[in-house]
């Protein structure tokens, strides 16, 4: 039987859009083990003055994170900011309704800030649409972003931040649509208080972005009617329109999952065709884009509700190889969807539903973090608009679908680039030729690989180096092309400049 053979044709020429940094941001909610016993524990032999875990900055520092979303999720519609500033002693002891917690409230506003200086990201505020009203959105703006010389920014000063702290990205609510969130609204009744609360926000500061709540998941009966309504109506003081998706191998069907890129892509173009479609209606020369800031693999069933506990261990999954597989296909989504989809914030930071698991003395790395970080850290410039031909794998759920998932990127100031390759195929090695097409002499820098032969391998305390991103030999290029043996179940990344 003759080995499968792709070909992928470049051309730096031929781009899809600059990509934006912001697609490469985290999510921290007061949820389980994410703030506390995650980002801050004081309690830890790893933490700094401060009660940050140093090993967990470390890893978010590696990983890239250039903006973190704060509070939540479902947290946020419950929460009372004003409960987590000023005086630590001070603070309330609540009992957190969406996931039947007790909140200490030692880490808030102000902790927060002080994290996303300390690992170099922008803080993405969340303002409270449920139990919360348009008045409290606009004084957390005015606590934040003020000069001294108002009451919320002086309350601000005399908790010890004088200078403001410039918080640019806020997200208007989170999941309104879900009748799970407290403070449910239909989309009518969102939009119109969405509106308000940004018409409020943005007096106290025109130059902040904000960001509507869109369809908590494609799933949703009201999807994607919610979408429309809700931007008509909020549209003109709106910059991005909010997506939310999960994924997960329910079927243990692994092929089929591992082709969940079509379904990425799908919920993407739906989206943009509402935000096309609304722009048109109102007849406005505002655009609104995409901010994917809750999206992850979650399927295994770990318990969600804390029993009234503080820090209760949550959703705290163990990602294998084709959950890291996945997340590398959709960090190519991101990069072939880059003209409407501006920023993205991976669900959670450490813990929950995160790729970084801690104890007291020590932090795991899933397979999934090694996917992230090479992109997050190599994907610059343009999205390039790849072309690729490549053998089909048969799917219960999608039928045939290419072998190959690929995306690319190309940065002309400094002729640097990267090719980013999955190997979907669960068992056959894709001989894979790159193709330069513009004529500029190219070589390839380095290569590597976060490979396995069975889907489900983990890794663990015991073997945390199971599955790791290894360096492999990069391939010559002769002639614009360079030729690779792409193995099954991969992820393969090379980077290149122009010779």
């Amino acid at each position: 039987m003759s080995t499968p053979k792709a070909q992928i044709y470049l051309d730096t020429h031929r781009t899809i859009a600059p990509i934006s940094p912001l697609l490469f941001g985290g999510f921290a909610e007061h949820m389980g083990r994410c703030v506390y016993e995650g980002m801050y524990d004081p309690d830890s032999p790893l933490a700094d003055e401060r009660g940050f875990r140093r090993d967990v900055m470390d890893a978010l520092r590696d990983q890239g994170y250039t903006t973190i979303r704060y509070p939540g999720g479902n947290f946020l519609s419950g929460y009372n900011w004003l409960d987590g500033v000023g005086p630590k002693e001070q603070r309330p002891r609540r009992r957190e309704l969406a996931w039947q917690s007790l909140e200490t409230n030692q880490f808030g506003t102000n902790e927060f800030m002080e994290y996303c200086a300390a690992i170099g990201a922008a803080p993405m505020l969340g303002v409270n649409m449920g139990t919360g009203d348009i008045q409290s959105a606009a004084d957390l703006v005015e606590y934040c972003n003020a000069p001294a010389g108002s009451y919320f920014a002086d309350l601000r000063v005399s908790h010890g931040y004088r200078d403001p702290h410039k918080v640019h990205y806020w997200c208007v609510g989170n999941e309104m649509d879900g009748p799970w969130q407290m403070g449910h609204l239909d989309a009518a009744a969102y939009g119109s208080k969405a509106l308000e609360a940004a018409k409020m926000m943005k007096l106290h500061d025109p130059t902040i972005e904000t960001v509507l709540c869109g369809s908590s998941n494609d799933r949703m009966p009201t999807y994607p009617e919610w979408d429309r309504v809700a931007l008509e109506i909020a549209w003109e003081h709106m910059d991005y329109h909010s997506m939310h998706y999960y994924a997960g191998n329910h079927e243990n069907d692994t092929a089929s999952y591992l082709a969940s890129a079509l379904l990425f892509e799908q919920f993407v173009d739906t989206l943009e065709g509402t935000l096309r479609y609304v722009k048109a209606k109102n007849r406005s020369k505002h655009d609104v884009y995409l901010s994917w800031d809750e999206w992850q693999v979650w399927y295994k069933g770990d318990p969600v509700m804390g029993d009234w506990t503080e820090a209760p261990h949550l959703a705290e999954e163990m990602y294998n190889l084709e959950d890291a597989l996945v997340v590398a296909q959709w960090l190519n989504v991101f990069l072939r969807k880059s003209h409407v989809l501006k920023i993205a914030c991976v669900a959670q930071v450490v813990n929950v539903i995160s790729w970084l698991h801690t104890r007291k003395d020590g932090l795991l790395k899933h397979p999934s973090y090694y996917a992230f970080k090479l992109v997050s850290n190599l994907a610059r410039g343009d999205a390039l608009d790849v072309l690729v031909t490549a053998p089909l794998v048969e799917t219960k759920q999608h039928g045939a679908v290419p072998a190959l998932d690929v995306s690319a990127s190309f940065d002309a100031e400094t002729g640097q680039g990267a090719i980013f390759l999955v190997n979907r195929s669960l068992s056959e090695t894709v001989v894979t030729d790159v193709v330069w097409q513009d004529g500029q002499a190219v070589a390839v820098d380095k290569a590597w690989q976060l490979a396995g032969s069975d889907p489900k391998e983990v890794n663990t305390w015991e073997t945390p180096d199971q599955l790791v991103a290894r360096a492999i030999a990069a391939p010559t290029v002769d002639e614009g092309s360079a030729t690779l043996a792409l193995p099954p179940l991969s992820f393969t990344v090379l980077t290149t400049h122009v010779a």
